[in-house]
C-alpha cells in the first residue's frame, strides 16, 4: 500500500514538472499551505477558548474560584501525558527554538505529528489557565504543514524551506488576522535568507490564511480607539521603551534561570506538580495570568484601569490608584514568571503573547503614573499600544513583527511613529545585552544557528556529515605484517590507509603509503614489520553527527586534508576530505543561485 502511495505521488510529480515550473508550481502549494494554516489557527483559538469559556462560565459552583489553584496542573499533566502516550520520547519540542533547529540542521523535515500535537497540547495548557501564547504552537502547526506538503510533493530543501516559512507565516495571519506581520515575520525570523521570488508565495500564504481563519473565527483581538500621537509625549515614549528595554533583558537571564531550574528535574511528573501548584497559586493570586492574558490588555484598552486588580483576592482596593499601580507592578513580573513556569513545567506556548501582555501593562504603568501625578495628560492607550510593540521587538529581536503586528492588530498605524521609536529603542538596549534573542541563543551557542549575516554558516549547516563520508580505502588491522598485504597497498589507488585492532577492532591510527616504501627500502627487517609499527596518530577524529564548521575547524587547526570518521564506539566509519565538503558547497550555491533567478 505504502509503495503504491509513494509511486502515485512520484508519477503526480513527474507529471507537474513537465506541464509547470517549480516557481509557479511554488505559488500553488502557497495557496494550499494557506488555507491548511488558517483552518488549524481557527481550530486552535476555538478549542482553546471553548475549554476557557467553560472553566470560567460554563459551570457554576460555591467554591469554584478555588478550583482556579488546580486548572493550570490539570492542564499541564493533561499535555505531559498525552505527549509521553501518543508521542515517540525526544520527538516532541514546544517554542520556536526546534523550528530554527529543524531549518538549520534537520533540513526542514518537521514531524508530521506537530500539525496536530501542538494543536491539542497547547489548547490543554492554554485552556486550562497556562500562562502561555497560542502563537508559537500554530506557528509549529503551520510550518509542520507546509514542510509536509514539500516534501510530499518531492521539492527541493529550500523550496520546502519556503513552504515551512509560508504555514508559519499563515499561522500567525491567521492567529492575528494580520497578513502583513506573519510575511513579516517570517522573513525576520525564520528565512535564512530573503529574495524576492520568496515575497509572493509568503504573501499568497498570509492572505489566505487570513481570509480562512476570518471566516471561521472572526473575534476581534483588540478594539483601540485613538486620535493619534502628540509631540509632547515623545520623550515618555523614549522613557518606556528604556523601561521595556532593560527589562526585556530580565526576562531573558529568569528565562534561563528557570529553565536551568527545571531542566535539573528528571523525572516529567515531578516537574508537572511543583511548576503545576506554583502557577495555580500565582493564578490563584493574580487572575489575570489565567491563559493568554488578552481580556485584561482589552479592558484597559477600553478605559477599564481597575481590570488589573478586579477578581483577586485585593479587588476591594482597586479605588486607590497607587494600590493598582503597585499590583500592576506586581503582576507584571509574576506574568514572566508564569510563563516560563507554565512551560518549565511542560507545558506547550510561547512567549509571544506574554511579551505583548508585559509590554501592555508596562505601558499601562508609564502612563497611568504620568497622568496621576498631573505631570502631563497622557493617551494611556496608546502607551499600552507602543508598549505590546516594544516588548515584542526586544524579547524577539523582531523589531519590524513588532511594529506591525501591533498596527494591524490595533488599527494604530497613526501611532506609526511612536512604535517605531519604542521598538527600535528597546530592541538596540536588549541587543547590547544579548547578541542572540530569547530563540537564537540556544543555537547560537551550540553553532548550530542560520543567520542573516553568515551566509556561509547557512550553506554548511545545510550540509550533512554523512553524505560526505568516503568508505573505499583499504584497512588494515595493528597485527597485519605489511610485506603481507603489500601488494594491496601497492595497488590501492589512496596513499592513506586506517588501522584497527583491539578485541573490539576500533580505530588505532594511520599508514602513509609514503612510510610504506620508505620503510620497507631501507629497513632489512621489513619482512617483519607490522601495521602497529608504522603507525602514527590521527591529527584528529569526526563524529558523525559533528556540524560541518566544526569539520572544518579541525581540518584547519591540524592542516589536515581528510579527517577519519568514527561512531560513538571509536569504530572507523570513513574519512571526509576538503575537496568533498567544497564540491558540495559549490553545488548548494549553485542550486541557491539557480532558485533565485
Amino acid at each position: 500500500m505504502y509503495v503504491r502511495l509513494v509511486n502515485y505521488v512520484d508519477a503526480i510529480n513527474q507529471y507537474r514538472r513537465t506541464k509547470i515550473s517549480n516557481r509557479n508550481f511554488l505559488v500553488i502549494a502557497a495557496l494550499i499551505v494557506g488555507v491548511l494554516a488558517g483552518l488549524a489557527a481557527s481550530l486552535l483559538k476555538t478549542i482553546t477558548h471553548h475549554i476557557e469559556d467553560f472553566l470560567q462560565t460554563g459551570f457554576h459552583w460555591e467554591y469554584k474560584y478555588y478550583l482556579f489553584f488546580f486548572f493550570p496542573f490539570i492542564g499541564i499533566l493533561l499535555s505531559v501525558m498525552y505527549v509521553r502516550r501518543f508521542i515517540r520520547k525526544g520527538k516532541f519540542e514546544t517554542g520556536l527554538t526546534p523550528l530554527l533547529y529543524t531549518i538549520s540542521r534537520k533540513s526542514s523535515k518537521v514531524e508530521p505529528h506537530n500539525i496536530y500535537s501542538q494543536i491539542i497540547t497547547a489548547a490543554m495548557t492554554v485552556g486550562f489557565g497556562g500562562s502561555t501564547g497560542l502563537e508559537a504552537p500554530i506557528v509549529t502547526s503551520g510550518a509542520g504543514i507546509g514542510s509536509v506538503v514539500g516534501r510530499f510533493l518531492g521539492l527541493s530543501y529550500r523550496e520546502t524551506t519556503m513552504l515551512l516559512a509560508c504555514g508559519a507565516a499563515a499561522g500567525i495571519a491567521g492567529a492575528f488576522n494580520s497578513p502583513i506581520a506573519g510575511i513579516v515575520f517570517a522573513i525576520e525570523i525564520l528565512l535564512p535568507e530573503f529574495t524576492i521570488p520568496a515575497f509572493i508565495p509568503l504573501l499568497l500564504a498570509s492572505a489566505t490564511a487570513a481570509v480562512v481563519a476570518r471566516l471561521f473565527y472572526n473575534e476581534q483581538l483588540f478594539f483601540l480607539v485613538t486620535e493619534g500621537w502628540k509631540m509632547d509625549a515623545l520623550i515618555y515614549y523614549v522613557i518606556l521603551a528604556a523601561l521595556i528595554g532593560f527589562f526585556s533583558i530580565y526576562f531573558t537571564k529568569a528565562n534561563s534561570f528557570i529553565k536551568g531550574f527545571f531542566y535539573k528535574i528528571n523525572h516529567p511528573y515531578k516537574k508537572v506538580v511543583l511548576g503545576g501548584l506554583m502557577l495555580g497559586l500565582l493564578v490563584f493570586l493574580f487572575p489575570t495570568l489565567y491563559g493568554e492574558g488578552y481580556i485584561t490588555i482589552k479592558n484597559l484598552l477600553g478605559g477599564n484601569y481597575f481590570a488589573v486588580i478586579n477578581n483577586s483576592i485585593f479587588s476591594s482596593y482597586s479605588n486607590l490608584p497607587w494600590v493598582v499601580l503597585l499590583f500592576t507592578l506586581i503582576t507584571l513580573f509574576a506574568k514572566s514568571a508564569a510563563t516560563l513556569i507554565t512551560l518549565g513545567a511542560g507545558g506547550n506556548g510561547g512567549i509571544f503573547a506574554p511579551s505583548l501582555i508585559m509590554g501592555g501593562l508596562m505601558g499601562f504603568m508609564v502612563a497611568y503614573t504620568v497622568n496621576t501625578l498631573g505631570i502631563a495628560h497622557l493617551n494611556v492607550a496608546n502607551f499600552i499600544v507602543a508598549g505590546m510593540a516594544a516588548s515584542l521587538s526586544a524579547i524577539m529581536h523582531a523589531p519590524l513583527t513588532g511594529i506591525f503586528l501591533i498596527a494591524e492588530i490595533t488599527g494604530g498605524y497613526v501611532l506609526m511613529v511612536p512604535l517605531m521609536i519604542t521598538s527600535a529603542i528597546s530592541y538596540l538596549i536588549n541587543r547590547s545585552a544579548n547578541k542572540y534573542s530569547i530563540y537564537t541563543k540556544p543555537l547560537a551557542e551550540k553553532g548550530e544557528l542560520s543567520s542573516h549575516e553568515d551566509k556561509d554558516t547557512t550553506v554548511l549547516n545545510m550540509m550533512k556529515l554523512k553524505y560526505l563520508v568516503e568508505r573505499d580505502y583499504l584497512v588494515l588491522n595493528e597485527d597485519d605484517v605489511i610485506s603481507e598485504r603489500l601488494n594491496e597497498i601497492l595497488q590501492s589507488k589512496r596513499n592513506l590507509f586506517p588501522v584497527i585492532g583491539g578485541e573490539d577492532l576500533c580505530f588505532k591510527g594511520l599508514i602513509y603509503v609514503e612510510d610504506v616504501l620508505k620503510k620497507a627500502i631501507n629497513n632489512t627487517d621489513h619482512q617483519e614489520m607490522t601495521a602497529h609499527d608504522l603507525m602514527v596518530v590521527a591529527p584528529d577524529t569526526l563524529r558523525m553527527d559533528d556540524p560541518m564548521k566544526l569539520v572544518l575547524q579541525k581540518m584547519e587547526k591540524e592542516n589536515a586534508w581528510l579527517l577519519p570518521v568514527l561512531n560513538e564506539q571509536d569504530k572507523y566509519i570513513g574519512f571526509v576530505s576538503k575537496t568533498a565538503i567544497f564540491n558540495k558547497y559549490r553545488a548548494l550555491l549553485s542550486r541557491q543561485a539557480d532558485y533565485m533567478e
